[in-house]
Formats: C-alpha cells, sequence, structure tokens
C-alpha cells in the first residue's frame, strides 16, 4: 500500500538519506532491476533482496518509479564524482588522469547492469530521459572544459577539438569498462592502457608530471 501524502509529508520531512536501510534497498533495487528488468521488477522482489519488510520499503520511497529514478541519479553522480580526484595532486595532470580514469571504469563497471534497463525506461519517462541525457552528457562537457583550462594554461596539445577529445576519451573508458566488468581481474591493465590513450590525445607525453610552469 502506497503512504497517504500525509505519511508522505512525514516521510520526507525527515532526513533519512544516509541510513543503512536506505542503502541497502538501492543496492537491492539496482540489483534486481538489472537482473529482472524494470517492468517485471516488484516492490517485494526489492525488499526480499534488501531483506527489508514492505513497510521499510515505503519509510524511504513511495514508489518502484521513484526508487528507479533515485538509482538513476545515483549513478549520474557515481559518474560525475569520477571527475573529482581528493587527495590527488590538481597541478599534475597524469596523476589526475589516472585517478579519474580510474574512477569512471570502476563507476561504469560497477552500474553498467543498470544501464540498459535506465535506457530503456528513459525512451517513455520524459524525466528519466532528462537523467539519461545527463548520465552520457554532462561527464563529458565537463572533461571538456577541464582541457580547455589545460589547453589555455599551456599544459596540454590535445589531438582534436577539446570537446571531441572529451567524446573519444569517454567512448574509449566505457569500452575498457564493459571489458573489466566481465573480467575484473583486467581492471589495473584497463586503466593502464585508458590512461596512457587518454594523454596522448591530450598531446601529454613523458614520464614527468605535467604540471604549470
Amino acid at each position: 500500500m502506497v503512504p497517504t501524502d500525509k505519511a508522505w509529508a512525514v516521510r520526507t520531512a525527515r532526513d533519512r538519506s544516509g541510513t543503512p536501510a536506505r542503502g541497502r534497498l538501492l543496492d537491492a533495487a539496482e540489483a534486481v532491476f538489472a537482473r529482472r528488468g524494470y517492468g517485471p521488477a516488484t516492490v517485494a522482489d526489492i525488499t526480499a533482496e534488501a531483506r527489508v519488510s514492505r513497510a521499510g520499503f515505503y519509510v524511504y520511497f513511495a514508489s518502484k518509479e521513484e526508487i528507479f529514478r533515485v538509482l538513476a541519479v545515483r549513478v549520474r553522480d557515481a559518474f560525475l564524482a569520477a571527475q573529482e580526484v581528493p587527495g590527488v595532486d590538481t597541478d599534475d595532470v597524469r596523476a589526475v588522469v589516472r585517478a579519474s580514469v580510474g574512477a569512471f571504469i570502476a563507476a561504469y563497471a560497477r552500474h553498467l547492469p543498470l544501464l540498459g534497463p535506465l535506457e530503456q525506461q528513459a525512451r517513455t519517462d520524459a524525466d528519466l530521459a532528462e537523467l539519461w541525457r545527463e548520465i552520457r552528457e554532462r561527464p563529458v562537457r565537463r572533461h571538456a572544459r577541464y582541457i580547455r583550462r589545460l589547453v589555455a594554461e599551456g599544459r596540454a596539445r590535445p589531438a582534436a577539438e577539446p570537446l571531441a577529445v572529451a567524446v573519444a576519451v569517454g567512448g574509449m573508458c566505457v569500452e575498457f569498462a564493459r571489458r573489466a566488468a566481465g573480467r575484473p581481474d583486467t581492471y589495473d591493465g584497463a586503466v593502464r592502457d585508458a590512461t596512457a590513450l587518454c594523454l596522448r590525445l591530450l598531446g601529454i607525453t613523458g614520464d614527468g608530471p605535467a604540471v604549470r610552469s
């Protein structure tokens, strides 16, 4: 039974976003949607996977549709977060590229099984279509801005226009991630090779750090 408007107001008035039960439900929902697809999946499937009661599900989510949208946002944010490299010297372009490439490949490989159902639902749901567009385009646009900054600072000589390089790097990393998803033992090699190719496209060669002069 879906909560009433009053129950929904009470639920959304509280900050429950970081609770372990909510995290279990999200992880379970991702596994269920990836395994069964969006249409056949049910709230009962998700709660059974998460080992959370049906009533517990409605503490955090109003419906199957809502948890699916939350998952789409989580995927988008994971891809964007891959371009943030805390603890890495941002003046060292090679280190930044290596860290962000590794994080993106890991995030894409992790969420790959959900992307098919997400793309399919985006064809008939306007909100999901917008999220799907952001998943595909925002990391590329952000990377293009980073390349333009490197060019302006004289720290990179990309092989093509920055947006074209960003598109090429994104597509390349997706292919490496697909392989790593099927064979996790290839992850380290995938990161190494994707990093080398990305640096080549950026026009950064040699072994030393590409830093500001």
